[in-house]
C-alpha cells in the first residue's frame, strides 16, 4: 500500500471530535477507499488538558496550531476552529509551509475566498470544502464535478438547520418565535447566541460560496441582501398556512440578461411562501435542501443533513480521500475558483428579480381603504391574485389585517408601492410582505 496521508487536525470541538472519531475507528474502510491509510498525526486544540469524546493517541494533541503546521508527517492540514482571524491564518500559514487544506469555514471562503486561493495555486496545494455548505449533503461535488455539463440557472436552498426548525416547530406545532427558539437551543440545533442563524448571515456566507461555483461570482457577504426569521409574526405563518403556503428562510440565486446584454445574477436571502406541494416546503426540521436548475438537465434536488457531528465529518473525511486518491487536486486546478476569471456573471440587484408577493397591512376597517390600496399597486404596474381580510365584528374599531396575494412584478416596483402605502393615514403599521416561490 501507498504512503500514508498524513493528517493535522486544528479544533476539536463537535466536528473535529466526529473526523477523528472516524479516522481512528475506521482506518481499514477509509484505507480502502483512499488507496493509502489516512493517519492523524496531530490535533491542536485550545485546551489540551479538557477530557474529549475521543480517546487519541498519545504525544497527539497540542495547543499550537502552529506544531501541527510544522509537523514534517502531516500532508494535510483540516481546519475547524471556525471565524475569519486565526483560521485565516492558520489556512494561510499551512498552504505556505506546503500542506494541502481541508475546511468547513464557510465565512472564511466568502470574505477570503480569494486571498486563501490564490495563495494555494501560489504554493501548489489544493483546498476542499466540502464541509462549508450544508454539512453531510454533496452540494459542492454535485455544482462542480456531476453538474458540469450544465450552466446553472438558478439555486434555491434552505441552508440554515437552526431556521428551519424554528419554522418548522411554529407552523406545525403553533409555537411562538421565543418558544421555538429556546427548544432549538435546549437540543443543540442553535447557539446560546443565534443571531448568525436566524438573521440569514449565516445562509448568505453558504450562499457567496455556491455563486462562486455555480457562477464564477466573487460576492461577499455584505452584497447578498439579507433578511432573517428574528422578525418573523406567527401571523403570517398562519395566514400562508391558510392559503395552502409554507414559510422557509431560502437562499437564492437567479440568472439573467443584464440591460447591455451581459449575463447577470441576483443573490438574496429571505423568508419565502412556497406551495406545500413544492419539494423545498416539504424539508422539515434542521435537515437542509437545495435546488439546482441547470439548463441540460434541468430541477436537481439534494437534501440531508445540515449539520451535527458525523455528517459534518463525512463530507470533511470524503475531501481527504480525495486528496489522497489525487482527485481533489486535478479538480482544483481545472475549476479555477476564486480567479479573475471569472464565468461571464455579475451581481444584479435584487430589485430587478420578478416575483409573485405576499402583503400583509394593517389597516382600518373602513370605506375606500382597498381602493386606495388597489390603486398605488396598479400605479406600479402590479395586479392582485387575491385578497384576504378576515371579518371585523359589527361596530369594532381595530384596525385589522388585510393579506394581498401579487401576480408576479418586478420587486423594485413592489418596494416603491410599499413605500406609498406605508403614508396612507388608514394604514397604521409598516407593511409586512414576502415574495412567493411561485
Amino acid at each position: 500500500m501507498a504512503e500514508p496521508l498524513g493528517v493535522g487536525l486544528v479544533g476539536c470541538g463537535t466536528v473535529g471530535t466526529g473526523v477523528a472519531r472516524l479516522l481512528l475507528e475506521q482506518p481499514d474502510r477509509l484505507a480502502r477507499r483512499a488507496g493509502r491509510p489516512l493517519d492523524l498525526c496531530r490535533v491542536a486544540v485550545r485546551h489540551p488538558e479538557k477530557p474529549r469524546e475521543v480517546a487519541l493517541p498519545p504525544g497527539v494533541v497540542t495547543a499550537d496550531p502552529a506544531a501541527v503546521i510544522a509537523d514534517p508527517r502531516v500532508d494535510v492540514v483540516v481546519e475547524l476552529i471556525g471565524g475569519t482571524t486565526v483560521a485565516r491564518r492558520v489556512v494561510l500559514d499551512a498552504l505556505a509551509a506546503g500542506k494541502h487544506v481541508v475546511t468547513a469555514n464557510k465565512a472564511l471562503l466568502a470574505e477570503a475566498g480569494g486571498e486563501v486561493f490564490e495563495a494555494a495555486r501560489a504554493a501548489g496545494r489544493t483546498v476542499c470544502f466540502e464541509a462549508a455548505v450544508a454539512g453531510g449533503v454533496p452540494i459542492i461535488r454535485a455544482l462542480g464535478e456531476s453538474l458540469a455539463a450544465n450552466q446553472v440557472t438558478a439555486i434555491q436552498g434552505i441552508l440554515n438547520g437552526t431556521s428551519n426548525f424554528i419554522l418548522t416547530s411554529m407552523a406545525e406545532r403553533g409555537m411562538s418565535y421565543p418558544a421555538a427558539l429556546a427548544e432549538a437551543q435546549r437540543l443543540g440545533y442553535a447557539e446560546a447566541d443565534p443571531t448568525l442563524d436566524v438573521d440569514g448571515s449565516d445562509a448568505a456566507h453558504k450562499l457567496a460560496v455556491l455563486a462562486q461555483i455555480a457562477f464564477g461570482v466573487s460576492a461577499r457577504p455584505e452584497q447578498i441582501e439579507r433578511r432573517g426569521i428574528d422578525t418573523l409574526d406567527a401571523q403570517d405563518i398562519r395566514f400562508a398556512g391558510e392559503l395552502g403556503y409554507t414559510i422557509k428562510l431560502l437562499a437564492e440565486a437567479w440568472t439573467g440578461e443584464s440591460t447591455t446584454g451581459g449575463r447577470e445574477v441576483a443573490l438574496h436571502v429571505a423568508p419565502v411562501l412556497l406551495r406545500r406541494t413544492d419539494l423545498l416546503a416539504q424539508v422539515r426540521g434542521a435537515f437542509n435542501a437545495i435546488s439546482v436548475h441547470g439548463d441540460v438537465v434541468g430541477e436537481t434536488l439534494y437534501q440531508g443533513p445540515g449539520a451535527g457531528m458525523m455528517p459534518t465529518a463525512s463530507s470533511v473525511v470524503a475531501d481527504l480521500i480525495d486528496l489522497a486518491v489525487g482527485r481533489a487536486q486535478a479538480t482544483f486546478a481545472a475549476a479555477r475558483l476564486w480567479s479573475r476569471e471569472g464565468k461571464g456573471f455579475v451581481v444584479e440587484p435584487v430589485e430587478r428579480v420578478r416575483s409573485r408577493f405576499y402583503l400583509r397591512l394593517t389597516v382600518a376597517d373602513r370605506p375606500g381603504v382597498l381602493a386606495d390600496i388597489t390603486r398605488i399597486l396598479a400605479d406600479e404596474g402590479i395586479s392582485i391574485s387575491s385578497v384576504v381580510q378576515h371579518e371585523a365584528g359589527e361596530g369594532a374599531t381595530e384596525p385589522v389585517p388585510l393579506v394581498i396575494l401579487t401576480h408576479t412584478a418586478e420587486t423594485g416596483r413592489f418596494r416603491a408601492a410599499l413605500r406609498k402605502m406605508a403614508t396612507l393615514s388608514a394604514v397604521s403599521a409598516p407593511p409586512v410582505s414576502y415574495a412567493m416561490g411561485d
